[in-house]
């Protein structure tokens, strides 16, 4: 865990081995970067002008101190126009910058002085620090010991140190448990089977002073959970259910939360090509989501009540996988067709949201890469059946600098999920599955308040993307957190 400080010292005289300094697109630079300039004798922004550098959002120019101030190594960053520059752009342009440098564990910087909101800018900072910092070197047999997890970011402020101290903590919470997300996610399937996914929300409880119950394959057959035992039928690896529970509030009624957690996704006997498979161990990101969305509110002490449910599989082709055709009894009673065997989020899934329905909980919302949507590696969906939930979801996701669409729930496309043996079908062959797949769950929340995140394309990037590097982002991890805080009062 990082600490984070407020701090009114100078940029010249701040001691930490990494110093991040602003600089905006054809505007005077700030004081902080004048100072420095002074110190180190020579022009900063001259140097940066002389490497193109001119102030763009990503741009940036990394230089040694050699001693002649506190702090080891100076970058200047971009950060745009400095009248449109935001929280945002201060996320960004913190990420961009630890990730131009071969890390380093202290940071400081005075971009918590951009704009005008010193809470929304530190929290920004944390968050783009952290998580630009973040690496996942588990499995290398000679880790790179030049880059070193930052352990303390430090915020430079010349006003009231307690609202960028609070924003501080507040953005190292949601990083930290991003990235926490970020390594389960790249932890191999072989690894990160149900139950270990199961031991790790256990082990987490404990330390974080959750309730915490694991049922087993015998449990789920007992519960009627006929969802997530059809999904996991074809592994050796069998299925868990996780159930966590946050009491803040009293007895007020909770919010509920979830996630697709399938450990691993071959398609079962509706097989994937081999290439589609390289990056199935992410299939369960959601789930981690979910589990790091309690651990999260645990740390920051929201005064909510909030539970999770979150079913976790193997979708594997063995001799006695579930099979097209097959017809499943749900949590609940409902039935279910197996129209694909490789759309099995939504049948894991229907379970949790029946089981979560139960409970009568404020809103139930659950995260899943269940489908490519289209929006691309920018934008998740989201689907819902109260727009007031929807809409806060998205303006939390714009705050975290993780947008969200809303796409409709179209009585039309239910054509996609008829089915003349059962209540319903997970999936046809006809397209629009997305629509599909919103139609599908829809079935099993009832008259809760819910909302579905579909972040197939948005939880794991498969290239370099502006200031993410390939791998796991840990999508929707503080867009959901950021909801659950405006439902405490915290923001």
């Amino acid at each position: 865990m990082a600490k984070t400080e407020a701090s009114t010292t100078a940029p010249d005289q701040v001691a930490a081995d990494l110093l991040i300094l602003p600089l905006f697109e054809n505007s005077k630079p700030g004081p902080g970067v004048k100072k420095v300039s002074r110190a180190l004798g020579i022009d900063l922004v001259a140097a940066a002008r002389d490497a193109e550098v001119v102030g763009k959002l990503g741009q940036t120019l990394v230089l040694p101190t050699l001693g002649a101030i506190s702090a080891g190594t100076v970058v200047l960053t971009g950060l745009g126009p400095k009248e449109a520059a935001g929280t945002g752009a201060v996320r960004s342009a913190a990420m961009y910058s630890v990730r131009a440098t071969k890390g380093f564990a202290s940071v400081a910087g005075t971009l918590t002085q951009v704009g005008d909101d010193p809470r929304g800018a530190a929290r920004a900072f944390a968050e783009g620090v952290l998580l630009g910092a973040h690496r996942f070197d588990h499995y290398k047999s000679k880790p790179d010991r030049e880059r070193l997890p930052v352990g303390k970011v430090t915020a430079l402020t010349s006003g009231d140190r307690r609202p960028v101290a609070a924003g501080l903590e507040a953005g190292r919470v949601h990083a930290e448990a991003a990235n926490w997300v970020r390594d389960l996610v790249t932890t191999p399937a072989a690894d990160m089977t149900p139950a270990h996914i199961a031991a790790v929300a256990k082990t987490m409880a404990k330390e974080h002073g959750l309730q915490c119950k694991i049922w087993n394959r015998r449990d789920l057959e007992a519960g009627g959970f006929g969802g997530i035992l059809a999904v996991g039928q074809g592994s050796a690896n069998e299925p868990r259910l996780i159930e966590l529970s946050y009491q803040g509030a009293g007895r007020a009624q909770p919010y509920a939360v979830t996630g697709k957690g399938i450990s691993f996704d071959s398609g079962g006997l509706d097989i994937k090509p081999a290439k589609w498979m390289e990056t199935m161990k992410v299939d369960m990101a959601g789930a981690a989501a979910a589990i790091a969305v309690m651990r999260a509110a645990a740390q920051l002490k929201l005064k909510i009540n909030l539970i999770a449910a979150i079913g976790s599989a193997e979708n594997m082709p063995g001799d006695t996988a579930q099979r097209p055709g097959d017809v499943i009894t749900h949590r609940g009673g409902k039935t279910s067709e197996v129209g694909d065997t490789d759309a099995e989020g939504r049948i894991l899934l229907a379970d949790v949201l029946a089981y979560l329905a139960e409970k009568e909980p404020r809103v139930i919302i659950d995260s899943a890469t269940l489908t490519s949507t289209g929006l691309g590696e920018d934008i998740w969906a989201i689907f819902g059946t109260d727009q007031t939930l929807v809409d806060e979801l998205r303006a939390a996701g714009d705050a975290a600098g993780e947008p969200g669409w809303q796409f409709p729930l179209v009585e039309a496309y239910s054509r996609h999920t008829d089915s003349d043996v059962a209540d319903i079908k997970n999936a046809d062959w006809e397209g629009a599955d997305t629509l599909a797949s919103g139609i599908f769950l829809h079935y099993f929340v009832g008259d809760t308040p819910w909302a579905h995140l579909d972040v197939g394309d948005t939880a794991y990037l498969e290239a370099e993307r502006s200031e993410w590097p390939e791998g796991a982002t840990g999508c929707p991890t503080r867009v959901i957190l950021r909801y659950l805080e405006r439902k405490a009062g915290r923001i």
